[in-house]
């Protein structure tokens, strides 16, 4: 770690509490004067670290800077290598890259904001600083390809679950990718998928998980506003920080059960989809049918307007009310 990642963590271990320079310095073997430089950057990174009248210094609890040292600080077990990064284009991007240099089961690529965020079929998703989670993680599975849709149907109950455990927010799924929150869509899952060119198995996925926490501060884009919406209003305290590790041990957890389907059962329960009139959007054809019910394997059962039925194992739905 450097001298200020090394700084952070110690007053992240300790926030809410005065820790002294002189403290700090012998912990970590540092000079004082190496503490102060390292101080006054996490400052002008927007790290709310405020003087203790002598007592040092103090890292204030409603301090949400994204970082590597304050979501290890709620993680209850070791997790892979994390970049946490103020500015990216593309945590999926990112991660890609990474699991393509052959990064462990786990890694995950964490930013405040993304430039060229990205949602299902190359649309852009609104990344704005300060008021989301845009978080990926490298998936290493045997799972067979066709049972690739399981990783995001356990992605959004291992989201659901996290938010729930740490605001007491229940949000709910649309199948198969999207999850809302009081009627408009708070988060965007994007799982990609490469295969082993040798065994044509699958050799690592990437999950996104786009979360949107706090409405923008100058309001969502135009063609957002009657769709995205925000789990918090402004100035509401959200701990992204603990919201990320909770996501990060419940997606874990999610991934490391699989191909058992145990957490289809909750993810129905939260389903947003079965027993409404909905459009099946699909290769540019709009069909109106009736959703009926969702399989263990992730599948999405509809009776078509003829009564004919199908059963989905990809594509995009549109709920009409």
């Amino acid at each position: 770690m450097t001298t200020k990642e090394s700084v952070l963590a110690c007053l992240e271990q300790n926030r809410g509490r005065p820790l002294s320079g002189e403290a700090l310095a012998e912990k970590l073997g540092l000079s004082r004067t190496a503490v102060w430089k390292a101080i006054k950057d996490l400052q002008k990174q927007g790290h709310a670290i405020c003087p203790a009248q002598g007592r040092g210094y103090i890292l204030q609890p409603e301090s949400n800077v994204l970082s590597e040292q304050g979501i290890r600080r709620w993680l209850k077990t070791d997790v892979p290598p994390m970049i946490v990064a103020q500015e990216i284009t593309s945590t999926n991007t990112t991660a890609r890259e990474l699991a393509a240099k052959g990064a462990a089961h786990g890694t995950l690529v964490i930013a405040d904001r993304q430039t060229g965020g990205r949602g299902r079929r190359g649309r852009s998703f609104a990344s704005p600083a300060g008021t989301g989670l845009y978080l990926s993680m490298i998936v290493r599975s045997q799972l067979p390809m066709e049972q690739v849709v399981l990783v995001t149907s356990a992605a959004a109950v291992a989201v659901c679950r996290a938010v729930e455990e740490v605001t007491g927010k229940q949000l709910s799924i649309k199948w198969v990718n999207d999850l809302f929150y009081g009627g408009k869509k708070c988060c965007g899952i994007l799982t990609e998928a490469a295969a082993d060119m040798e065994s044509g198995g699958l050799d690592h996925l990437v999950v996104g998980i786009g979360l949107n926490l706090l409405p923008p501060k100058d309001g969502w884009p135009q063609e957002l506003r009657e769709i995205a919406g925000s789990i918090f209003e402004q100035g509401e305290p959200v701990d992204r920080c603990r919201l990320a590790a909770a996501i990060i041990e419940k997606l874990l957890e999610a991934c490391a059960l699989l191909p058992d389907t145990g957490f289809m059962q909750e993810y129905r329960r939260r389903n947003l989809v079965p027993g409404r009139d909905i459009y099946i959007v699909q290769n540019g054809s709009r069909r109106p049918a009736h959703a009926q019910a969702i399989t263990n394997d992730g599948h999405l059962l509809v009776r078509l307007a003829d009564g004919t039925p199908e059963e989905l194992s990809f594509g995009e739905v549109s709920i009409r009310f």
